[in-house]
């Protein structure tokens, strides 16, 4: 007999979704499409689009209407009452006074790496939340090794209860290769033939600052005019203006709408993800699925994503990072070579692992 499993799919029903909400939602559609013998009751804060799930036999959906303190009032309500066999909340915060066993997704801890990048009240109740779910859960799924390394070193988290379990990436990402479809991305967004690419939320922990410098460096040392460097996302959390003011060359086009990703990915030179701080750095597994050379840094979970297929750079190092952009716009052939090993490292990386491996863990946790 299967176990019923209650699902927090709260997340999954927002328009603009960042990583840990496309996290929720290509979970729960791999779960849904397994033949398996589990029932799994869907609980969300409001009405999901008829479209966003297919319908199956053992998927049920519950909106659980509620207006503040949703996880841990009215979802912590509905698990007292229905009991199930164990409880999946995708993204840090199990609620609170939770029954039974429960498996939590962790996805980094960066809120204590840069604190001054979160509102203080924000900050607080990550860390709280983080910390509670961290102990109370039967079993706990980190993105990566580093997101596990640092549940140990910080929560003294027993090693035993963690499982690692890398995300997957949009499986429908591949390289574009039309030249009229990707010039009629590229002038959507105003940007020209030839450019570096950013994608993710502008905040001080994506070092944007020093990508800035980097690149106002090797262009003025090179000369190369004809190259932007394009920083797609939308503004977020202390963003501020003198990061980009007055560095000619650099392109905000704000948010990138799903379907233009693989374009703008295909069409770039190469993706420059210096970031300080990624529990799962998704930008560097998508661009290595559209054959797209990868800068990145050194640091945190990024080395073991880009593996021997990204130039790895130290991202508080402006010298290092503009060398890196140097060696990937003049060197066609090191291009070429990381596109190469890019298409493998990718390959490793799926939603279907991803949904497999954590169902795994899911029945481990119900059996202990």
């Amino acid at each position: 007999m299967g176990l019923q499993i209650a699902v927090d799919a709260s997340r999954t029903t927002r328009i603009k979704r960042t990583g840990t909400e496309n996290y929720a939602l290509q979970l729960i559609h791999k779960w849904v499409a397994l033949d398996q013998q589990h029932h799994l009751t869907l609980y969300f804060r409001d009405m999901p689009p008829p479209s966003l799930f297919p319908e199956a036999p053992n998927i049920e959906q519950k909106i659980l209407e509620f207006p503040r303190l949703w996880t841990h009032v009215r979802l912590a309500g509905e698990l007292w009452r229905t009991r199930p066999d164990v409880t999946f909340v995708p993204a840090h915060t199990l609620p609170f006074f939770c029954p039974g066993k429960a498996v939590v997704t962790i996805h980094d801890l960066g809120y204590l790496y840069f604190p001054e990048a979160h509102p203080s009240k924000e900050r607080h109740y990550l860390d709280i939340t983080t910390r509670y779910s961290s102990r109370r859960a039967t079993l706990i799924l980190a993105d990566s090794l580093a997101t596990k390394n640092d549940l140990i070193g910080h929560y003294q988290v027993p090693e035993e209860k963690i499982r690692v379990v890398y995300p997957g990436v949009d499986e429908s990402l591949k390289p574009m290769l039309d030249p009229a479809e990707l010039a009629k991305v590229r002038a959507k967004y105003g940007l020209p033939e030839r450019y570096l690419f950013f994608l993710g939320t502008l905040q001080p922990r994506k070092n944007i600052a020093r990508l800035v410098e980097a690149f106002a460096k090797w262009r003025s040392a090179s000369g190369n005019q004809e190259t932007a460097l394009v920083l797609g996302g939308q503004k977020g959390w202390l963003y501020q203006e003198t990061w980009t003011a007055g560095v000619e060359g650099v392109i905000l086009p704000g948010y990138i709408a799903d379907e233009d990703v693989a374009a703008l990915y295909s069409g770039a030179l190469a993706l420059v993800f210096p970031s300080l701080y990624e529990g799962f750095g998704f930008p560097v597994i998508e661009a290595m699925r559209c054959d797209t050379p990868v800068l990145c840094s050194n640091t945190s979970s990024l080395p073991e994503l880009g593996g021997e297929a990204a130039l790895l750079v130290n991202p508080l190092e402006i010298e290092a990072i503009a060398h890196g952009i140097g060696q990937l716009v003049e060197n066609a052939e090191l291009r070429g070579q990381l596109v190469e090993k890019g298409r493998a490292q990718a390959q490793k990386f799926s939603w279907g692992n991803a949904a497999n491996q954590a169902m795994l863990v899911l029945e481990e946790a119900a059996g202990k």
